[in-house]
């Protein structure tokens, strides 16, 4: 299932990727701090919606209460639970 979704408070305006089971992959961002995201899209990509939320919730960005790292975490953990409700 391709996924869309609307970051809130920081660069980056969506997060767009595709989700399969809770395995997350072609991660890409609108916006933002583009080599930056390019490299998290990268790294993260073929990991389960665990594996990135563990390592990417909560991290924070100057003084906003969130990231555009947090925001993926928190894209893929809405994807998935949407995905579960849907299946």
């Amino acid at each position: 299932m391709d996924y869309t979704y609307k970051t809130e408070m920081v660069c980056a305006q969506q997060i767009n990727f595709h989700i399969e089971g809770d395995v997350i992959t072609n991660i890409s961002f609108m916006g933002g701090c583009n080599g930056n995201l390019k490299a998290i899209s990268k790294l993260v990509d073929g990991w389960t919606v665990d594996q990135i939320e563990d390592k990417l919730r909560g991290n924070l960005c100057g003084r906003r209460p969130t990231s555009c790292a947090d925001q993926l975490a928190k894209a893929v953990r809405a994807a998935y639970n949407e995905s579960q409700q849907a299946g």
